[in-house]
């Protein structure tokens, strides 16, 4: 026996709300741009640099410049901090404290003009799980009619945990086509190892796959060296399943109890160009620009296997930039000290903002150290402080449970403040050495 066909409309915006998406990054979004342990030291600005294997992952192009091959291994430590103030009181992100990256790569000189390479990195992805009652407007209900008797349903679904683990597996070649320009190529190969979205209504968890492409040139002449890196954008496909956590919207048949489900997720492309110049022997300064292509984000959907097609909130993601400044000094031979600056924007506009990645404009304050250790070993350490801009948000439009599911965002139902900042640290290790 079905429900009543307003109870339908309500479950269906119930199962929309299913698809959530993680909380705050150190990048614009959902983005993770550290690749390396150098590049958490000059804050990302390395795309220039031809001297530091810690700088192939940024710009697999400079490895036409290094004598050697390299390889390093390192890892990444990110332990952000979220609240928010709402109408009922202030509530923390209850996630994990530290989320833990790989910062593996490695080029490999094949002659003087050929070289190859791999890195392995999670350039997306994070974790956040808001209270229940975080958002009362998402929690209110309603008692309706139905041929068995009244009932109280939710009258919408609060997300309560969003998870995405999405590592990134880029090979990469590398042509020298003068002794001062090189060109670079590569695969992205995208592996969602878990993704996870939660409401206090629906679960829906899988992993999945998706691919793009990468192009690096850079070009060095003298103390000057001008670098290039573009990684398209990509759609990560995941397969998975869908239980609904709601036994009175299961029973009347709103919604099903559990099926497969799909979801596509679309990646952004990224552009990053930047400049570097080498005023003594042991100072460097770089500056970049990166462009990232959030508009891609416009929506996720839900498939499932009977063929029910659900919409989750739209975001209307803009594209923005990021401005970078990395320094470089050697303190004495084998020991070098940086230090990097950051100002992003965020793509999440005002009309669209909404609670599940209550995202802002954002700094980035970082400094690391590098220390020879002979033999062509070096160790590396870096640390990362990222001060988001707090946001106040007052929806541009009621919040109406009734009205479509797309509405969601952009509405008072995520009316608060917003504040958060994230502690990065890195360490890790590498080796040049003679490959054949």
């Amino acid at each position: 026996m079905s429900l009543h066909p307003r109870i339908h409309t309500i479950a269906a915006s119930c199962a929309a709300a299913t698809v959530l998406w993680v909380q705050q990054s150190p990048a614009s979004g959902f983005s993770v741009p550290e690749t390396s342990v150098l590049g958490v030291g000059v804050s990302n600005a390395l795309v220039a640099n031809p001297d530091e294997p810690g700088a192939l992952p940024y710009n697999p192009a400079a490895i036409a410049f290094h004598e050697q091959s390299v390889w390093s291994a390192g890892a990444l430590l990110i332990g952000p901090t979220f609240s928010v103030r709402t109408a009922s009181g202030k509530h923390d992100s209850e996630g994990a404290e530290w989320h833990p990256a790989p910062l593996l790569n490695a080029a490999i000189r094949i002659d003087d003009q050929w070289a190859v390479g791999m890195s392995v990195n999670a350039p997306f992805g994070l974790e956040t799980r808001w209270p229940v009652g975080t958002f009362p407007a998402l929690t209110d209900t309603v008692t309706r009619p139905t041929p068995v008797g009244p009932i109280t349903l939710p009258l919408s679904a609060q997300p309560t945990q969003s998870k995405a683990e999405i590592l990134a597996f880029t090979p990469t070649a590398t042509y020298a086509l003068t002794d001062d320009l090189a060109v670079a190529a590569g695969v992205d190969v995208y592996w969602a190892k878990h993704a996870q979205f939660i409401s206090t209504l629906t679960n829906v968890e899988g992993d999945g796959s998706g691919f793009g492409f990468s192009l690096s040139a850079m070009y060095v002449k003298d103390a000057l060296s001008l670098g290039l890196d573009f990684h398209s954008a990509a759609t990560v496909d995941l397969d998975g399943f869908y239980t609904a956590q709601n036994a009175t919207l299961v029973q009347g048949g709103a919604l099903p109890a559990s099926q497969g489900a799909r979801v596509e997720l679309s990646l952004p492309w990224r552009l990053q160009i930047g400049a570097r110049y080498e005023m003594t022997e042991a100072l460097a300064a770089e500056v970049n620009i990166t462009r990232t292509g959030w508009s891609e984000f416009e929506a996720l959907t839900i498939e499932l296997d009977a063929g029910a097609t659900l919409v989750s909130d739209r975001n209307n993601w803009s594209d923005v930039n990021a401005y970078r400044l990395g320094i470089t000094y050697d303190l004495r031979p084998g020991t070098q000290l940086r230090l990097g600056y950051t100002y992003g924007e965020t793509p999440v506009d005002t009309a669209y903002f909404t609670g599940r990645i209550p995202d802002n404009d954002r700094q980035l304050f970082s400094i690391g150290l590098g220390q020879a250790l002979g033999d062509g070993w070096q160790l590396e350490a870096g640390y990362m402080y990222v001060m988001n801009q707090n946001r106040n948000y007052q929806g541009a439009r009621p919040y109406d449970p009734f009205t479509a599911p797309s509405t969601t965002n952009g509405t008072t139902a995520y009316d608060g403040k917003y504040d958060s900042h994230a502690h990065l640290l890195a360490v890790g290790i590498n080796k040049r050495f003679e490959a054949f």
